[in-house]
């Protein structure tokens, strides 16, 4: 076996990220909810914009987001219900230690240091990061919500009080007082409901 057997492995549980979907909306009636690589992918769209207007690393913080569910490939994801009878989450650090194990190690320690940075949120990428997980989960509320799942005020509320970053705080703002289709009706040159 090469190294490079390991990364391709690597790769093929990374895709299963792209059926998990996020648990935590089925207890807010959502049928089919968005899954996890979904969730990542706008999570480190959303950590690029806050951390370029934080005056931090954008692709250090989007970098940052890519991975910081990496490691639902072994766990599932497990939502706050079902945290409290598991007795808290897996330690994020021993689980990316397991799936980088026989990668090359240049690979395998920045994986780790990456996981180790947004686990500390202690640098500006990884509070932005933070901050960015949050306000797309608040996102997903508010589209859910729209979309007569009532019961997703429940995330919005949660994740909005969560938020850290004047910039994550202010576009929370910005987007509590929109619709979500009126980045639609301005392309579309209507006016907003």
């Amino acid at each position: 076996m090469t190294e490079l057997d390991q990364v391709a492995r690597f790769l093929y549980e990374a895709g299963t990220l792209k059926q998990s979907r996020r648990t935590g909306w089925w207890m807010a009636g959502v049928r089919d909810p968005e899954s996890v690589a979904e969730h990542a992918w706008r999570t480190s769209l959303i950590a690029s914009i806050i951390a370029k207007l934080e005056g931090a690393d954008p692709a250090r913080a989007a970098f940052l987001s890519v991975w910081h569910d990496s490691q639902e490939t072994r766990t599932g994801d497990v939502n706050h219900l079902g945290k409290k009878y598991l007795g808290g989450e897996a330690d994020p650090q021993a689980v990316t230690a397991d799936q980088t194990a026989g990668m090359p190690e240049v690979l395998a320690s920045t994986i780790r240091e990456l996981i180790g940075e947004y686990e500390d949120r202690e640098s500006a990428e990884a509070v932005c990061a933070r901050d960015a997980d949050k306000l797309e989960c608040m996102l997903q509320g508010i589209e859910y919500k729209a979309q007569g799942y009532e019961l997703a005020q429940r995330w919005i509320d949660n994740s909005r009080s969560r938020l850290v970053t004047k910039t994550a705080n202010d576009l929370a703002d910005q987007l509590l007082s929109m619709d979500p289709l009126d980045w639609l009706r301005a392309v579309l040159g209507e006016k907003s409901s």
